[in-house]
C-alpha cells in the first residue's frame, strides 16, 4: 500500500519544541504531540544552507523515530536564516545581535527551512524565502532586545512578533519564516494520510484535496 492511500490513526509527534511550530499545526487542525530532539545542529564547512536545514530536519526525525519506532509518524523542522553565505543562528548576547541585525539592515536575505517527516519511510524537503529589511538604527537594535524577543531567534529577529517592524517585504512563503512553511509541510502530511483542517472540509464536501 503506498504512503499516499494510507490513513494514520496514531498521533503525529513534532520533533521540535518550537512554539510557532505547534501553533501552525494546532491552527490546522493537525493532531500532535510534542517531543523535543537533542541533536548536534553544527554546520559542516562550506555546506549549502539548502542541504544544512534539510540534514538537520532528517536527523531530528531519526532521532525521535529511534526511540518511539518507525510506524509512528514523526514532523520534524529546521529553520536557518543565511546573509552572504552565512548561517546566522541564536545570538549568544547583545554583541551578537547586533551584529547580526546590523548586517540584515537595509537588505535581502534567505530564510531555508527543512521539513521531514518518517512514516515507515523518510522523506525531506527545503523551501526558502526572501526577506528584505528596512534600514534600521542602534537605537532600535537595543530597544528590540531588551524586549526578549530575539534572544532565543535564529537571525536575531521574529517576523511574527516585534521584529516584523523590520521587514519592508518578503518573497515566498511567510510562514516559512516563522518556522513551517504551510502549504508544502500540509502537502507533505496529506501524502502520508496524515489528516489537517483542509483535507477534513475536502472530505466532508465530497472533494479531492
Amino acid at each position: 500500500m503506498s504512503a499516499k492511500s494510507q490513513s494514520v490513526d496514531c498521533e503525529l509527534l513534532l520533533a521540535s519544541a518550537s512554539p510557532r511550530r505547534a501553533e501552525i499545526l494546532e491552527v490546522c487542525g493537525v493532531s500532535h504531540r510534542i517531543v523535543p530532539a537533542a541533536i548536534d545542529e553544527s554546520a559542516v564547512p562550506g555546506e549549502e544552507p539548502s542541504v544544512y536545514v534539510r540534514r538537520m530536519a532528517l536527523a531530528k526525525a531519526e532521532a525521535v523515530s529511534s526511540r518511539c519506532g518507525r510506524s509512528t509518524p514523526v514532523l520534524a523542522a529546521d529553520t536557518a536564516v543565511v546573509i552572504d553565505d552565512l548561517i546566522l543562528g541564536k545570538p549568544s548576547g547583545i554583541e551578537d545581535a547586533r551584529r547580526m541585525l546590523k548586517r540584515l539592515s537595509g537588505r535581502w536575505h534567505e530564510v531555508y527551512s527543512g521539513v521531514a517527516i518518517i512514516h515507515r519511510k523518510a522523506e525531506v524537503i527545503s523551501v526558502c524565502t526572501g526577506v528584505r529589511f528596512r534600514s534600521i538604527t542602534n537605537e532600535e537594535i537595543n530597544a528590540y532586545w531588551r524586549s526578549g524577543e530575539p534572544r532565543d531567534k535564529a537571525g536575531s529577529y521574529a517576523i511574527q512578533g516585534i521584529g516584523g517592524a523590520f521587514v519592508e517585504r518578503i518573497s515566498g512563503s511567510y510562514s516559512n519564516v516563522v518556522g513551517l512553511p504551510l502549504g508544502e509541510t500540509l502537502s507533505l502530511l496529506g501524502k502520508y494520510g496524515i489528516g489537517h483542517i483542509l483535507a477534513s472540509n475536502a472530505r466532508a464536501t465530497g472533494k479531492s484535496p
